[in-house]
């Protein structure tokens, strides 16, 4: 309860909407840190923020949490259990300790394959074989150095988590000059229709906080770079309700888009966002009024880099705790630092788009996945992570029918409300 009543007040709601706030029940994500405790605080903050009450949160299922913090686990296409990770991604033991490599997308594998001098048919005993005869630095050098991903995992950092924790779970701000704005359309049953989100991210976190949006009834529009596809299951994962289109962000029908926009949501690394002309800074002078939802792995101090939630539990210290052994890195049960990044931001843009209809004025919420971390690891941990439970999947699993193909995901966490199916990839207009 008061890690939630801190995102509350650090997001800016209404103190007042706190009373009566429910005990949180435990949430099965088996884990020494509190996975479980950290997963409901970060729903519950978007259940008030979409303007449920305090006593509403005993609806929150604690097992419905935790089947969507693993909805890729969940996940069926054709009654099948997608494969979700590369040979490419994994832990890997160097000639002095271990690192973390995350190759899903094939451009990121091909990179470590070009920096270990590895073949394009090059399977997990070749990649060890390189890896075992350097050190954990230099092999990181070499894979990043080439374009692709690996840190070295690392012990905790104390003093550091304690700084980052110095700082709001989502810092916001606000820039003068653009008049309150109303919505466009009226709004309806649910509470976000009217508003207009403009989806510019990847890979869970951005998408989970956009298919919040979608699913309280936004209109979502995800536009990607027409050269970068996406694994078909990780936008059925998580596309629910959105609509999906390819533009150059170069091109002028984007900043029409932009323009049209209540919120942008980047989920690019800053640096790369900032030769596209779509820095937070930048998108305010040139489209005031819109809210700006800033998602990145580690977070300003370091915008050239890129990273994902894997990576960042290996380097935070996370993977070692969570060994099982002491010895091969482990990690949590759930991508959950994705996962709470993204309803703690749908969050603050909720009570964003409030504090825009009384005061106008341009805003921003940021954060990184890093934060979530020093978060996570500042939170009571327990001995041992206790075991998995045998759930009963049946009430919470939704079907949809995406393109003639039959898929199987979890129902949202938000219980008053049912997700619209997935659209396909790409299959839409760049327009709203």
């Amino acid at each position: 309860m008061r890690v939630l009543t801190r995102f509350w007040r650090e997001l800016g709601g209404d103190p007042g909407r706190l009373i009566d706030l429910p005990a949180p029940p435990v949430v099965p994500l088996p884990s020494r840190l509190s996975t479980g405790d950290l997963a409901w605080a970060s729903v519950a903050a978007a259940a008030l923020a979409s303007g449920r009450a305090a006593a509403d949160l005993t609806a929150l299922d604690p097992v419905r949490i935790a089947l969507s913090y693993r909805s890729d686990r969940m996940l069926r296409i054709d009654g099948a259990a997608p494969s979700v990770w590369s040979p490419y991604s994994g832990f890997w033991v160097t000639s002095d300790g271990w690192i973390r490599t995350h190759g899903n997308y094939p451009h990121h594998a091909a990179a470590m394959r070009a920096a270990l001098q590895l073949t394009d048919t090059a399977v997990s005993r070749d990649i060890s074989a390189a890896l075992a005869s350097i050190g954990s630095r230099e092999a990181c050098t070499r894979i990043s150095g080439a374009g692709g991903l690996a840190v070295e995992v690392a012990d905790e950092r104390p003093q550091f988590d304690a700084a980052l924790r110095e700082h709001p779970i989502v810092e916001i701000q606000h820039t003068e000059g653009a008049p309150a704005r109303v919505l466009r359309h009226s709004p309806g049953d649910r509470p976000l229709e009217g508003v207009r989100v403009l989806d510019l991210t990847r890979v869970i976190a951005g998408p989970v906080c956009t298919r919040t949006f979608a699913l309280l009834g936004a209109d979502v529009l995800r536009i990607d770079p027409p050269h970068l596809p996406e694994p078909e299951w990780q936008h059925l994962d998580t596309g629910h309700g959105k609509r999906s289109a390819l533009l150059d962000a170069r091109s002028d029908r984007f900043r029409e888009l932009l323009s049209g926009a209540d919120v942008v949501v980047l989920g690019y690394h800053p640096s790369a966002l900032a030769r596209l002309g779509l820095a937070p800074d930048a998108l305010a002078a040139e489209h005031p009024g819109t809210i700006v939802l800033d998602l990145s792995a580690w977070g300003a101090e370091q915008p050239a880099r890129r990273g994902f939630d894997s990576l960042v539990q290996a380097e935070s210290g996370i993977a070692v705790i969570e060994s099982a052994d002491a010895g091969r890195p482990g990690a949590l049960p759930a991508q959950a630092l994705d996962h709470s990044a993204g309803y703690l931001l749908a969050a603050s843009a909720m009570i964003l788009l409030e504090r825009r209809r009384l005061h106008g004025g341009s805003w921003r919420a940021s954060t990184s996945l890093r934060r979530i971390a020093a978060e996570l690891l500042g939170m009571p941990r327990r001995q041992e992570p206790g075991s998995d439970a045998d759930i009963d999947t049946t009430a919470h699993a939704a079907r949809f029918t995406v393109a003639g193909r039959q898929i199987l995901t979890t129902r949202p966490v938000l219980p008053w409300f049912e997700f619209e199916a997935p659209r396909p990839w790409s299959g839409d207009q760049p327009r709203w």
